[in-house]
């Protein structure tokens, strides 16, 4: 029998700044009881406050200059409103502000974030159980890192997992060797950020549309579970056409549940289907399932030089050594007349070799005289759910749990709370 446990709360970290600009929309208290409304400006003098909506059903606040697409070709400032309570705290020398909020409250803005608050109610549903599954893995391995005992809710337990990982080592003909992965445990003062880093979160700002409020009451409490665990879920926007399996883009454990397998859904142009997942900024992006990028000699000596922060010099080659199931590179080496050095795991190559990031790492180099091309195919790391091709599943007719075994096979859902 499952055991059900109470909708926990998740601390979303949103922006950090000098100073912060909130807007209260009703009226707030802190832990003295002083009321607050409308406008205030708060700087790192007040962190460790903490304001409550006194009317939890009909308070928000408003954050002004939040960044999202933070290093990506996107990148933007927007003013983003908010449910639940607000927490100041300092972190790295500035104000950063922190969302508490329940967690289905959470996943209403995260849907809507992560794709288009009118895409089909399917998707929706497919995307609310992953999300949640991904947050939930996350605030179980956070108690765990702080010391709490590892509980067991449904017969689930979450495994410790890497953060980062660098390997400086000298290798064969003296080449350094950089392989570095970015896992959603990095932040330490709260469960998780608002941006790409981590998933969407927006607040109310886009949700706007009674298909999300029903996909996550159709789903409540839902997660993936594969051999009595908790489902490291995963997603990207687009796999170009393979799914890539977890190993290859984070730390070396291979996960059934996220197997590399041929999509046939994600290669569409169909802008009905694209504006489900692509938001107003995203839609700026049109060449994600198959692309191409020129540098000159020059042009990529420099980009990489800065962007490592090595000196390669003049840099005549771009080896890929290995490649992930999906054809991903995993690890590629760059030739310079000063310095090569072989470089992973995927994201780390993107952000070498591109001002932000590459769309993704799965590519061939070409070199023409000059220049290098690389041709590419893809929009993210590919493991998991494919945010595109879901949608044309759903567009077809599929349901959100042949979406979810498609991109999940083998894994069961279950309810943790009522």
């Amino acid at each position: 029998m499952t055991t059900m446990i109470e909708e926990p709360c998740v601390e979303v970290g949103i922006v950090r700044a000098e100073t912060i600009n909130v807007e209260f929309h009703g009226v707030f208290a802190d832990s003295l009881g002083r009321e607050y409304s409308g406008s205030h400006a708060f700087s790192l003098a007040d962190a460790g406050r903490f304001f409550m909506c006194v009317d939890a059903e009909s308070c928000s606040f408003t954050l002004k200059d939040v960044v999202i697409g933070i290093g990506f070709h996107w990148q933007r400032n927007e003013n983003q409103t908010f449910k639940g309570s607000l927490r100041l705290i300092e972190e790295g020398g500035k104000l950063c502000a922190v969302n508490v909020v329940s967690v289905e409250t959470y996943l209403t803005s995260v849907i809507s974030s992560e794709m288009c608050a009118n895409a089909s109610i399917e998707l929706l549903k497919a995307h609310a159980v992953i999300s949640r599954s991904w947050l939930y893995a996350i605030i179980c391995r956070r108690n765990r890192a702080e010391g709490a005992m590892l509980k067991s809710y449904a017969g689930a337990v979450v495994e410790d997992s890497d953060v980062f990982k660098y390997d400086g080592a000298e290798i064969d003909a003296g080449i350094k060797r950089v392989i570095r992965w970015y896992d959603n445990e990095a932040h330490v003062e709260y469960d998780v950020c608002a941006d790409d880093h981590c998933q969407r979160y927006q607040g109310i700002t886009r949700q706007t549309n009674p298909n999300v409020k029903e996909a996550i009451r159709a789903t409540r409490g839902q997660v993936l579970m594969f051999d009595g665990r908790i489902c490291d879920t995963r997603f990207s926007k687009c796999c170009g056409g393979v799914t890539e399996e977890f190993q290859y883009c984070w730390e070396n454990i291979r996960h059934p549940y996220l197997a590399a397998k041929a999509d046939p859904y994600c290669n569409t142009d169909d802008k009905r289907v694209l504006s489900q997942i692509l938001n107003d900024y995203d839609q700026e992006t049109t060449d994600f399932y198959s692309w191409e990028v020129k540098y000159t000699v020059d042009e990529l000596s420099e980009l990489v030089s800065r962007r490592s922060g090595v000196d390669f010099g003049r840099i005549t080659d771009l080896k890929p050594m290995s490649r992930g199931a999906s054809g991903r590179i995993t690890e590629l080496l760059i030739v310079g007349d000063k310095a090569s050095v072989r470089v992973g795991k995927e994201l780390e190559i993107r952000k070498w070799l591109s001002e932000s990031h590459l769309y993704s790492s799965a590519f061939d180099v070409e070199k023409k005289d000059d220049v290098f091309v690389l041709h590419g195919k893809g929009w993210g790391h590919g493991v998991g759910l494919c945010q595109i091709g879901a949608a044309v599943m759903a567009d077809k007719g599929k349901s959100h749990m042949e979406i979810l075994e498609f991109y999940f096979s083998g894994a069961e859902v279950k309810a943790l709370w009522e």
